[in-house]
């Protein structure tokens, strides 16, 4: 069995891309409200590896999990599924 199909993946849009080969993805999905049982926007945004920089702002991309590459980065980019316009 390979172990890499156990990884998490996220699909999400690139938020930054300042840093040198790392990019900053954010996350949305909607939960439900445990109480109101109003569906509410949730946001988490993750560092991932871009080996090559080939991200910009808006790029919609699909990240994985990996083994802790930094003290933040513990995602990589497989790749990007559509370009921002």
């Amino acid at each position: 069995m390979e172990t890499r199909n156990l990884r998490k993946e996220r699909i999400g849009v690139v938020f930054s891309n300042k840093m040198d080969k790392t990019i900053t993805v954010a996350v949305k999905w909607k939960e439900k409200h445990p109480i109101y049982g109003k569906f509410v926007n949730k946001t988490k945004k993750f560092h991932a590896h871009d080996e090559k920089n080939e991200c910009n702002i808006g790029d919609t991309v699909r990240i994985m999990e990996t083994r802790p590459l930094s003290k933040t980065k513990r995602w990589r980019l497989i790749e990007i599924i559509e370009r921002a316009k």
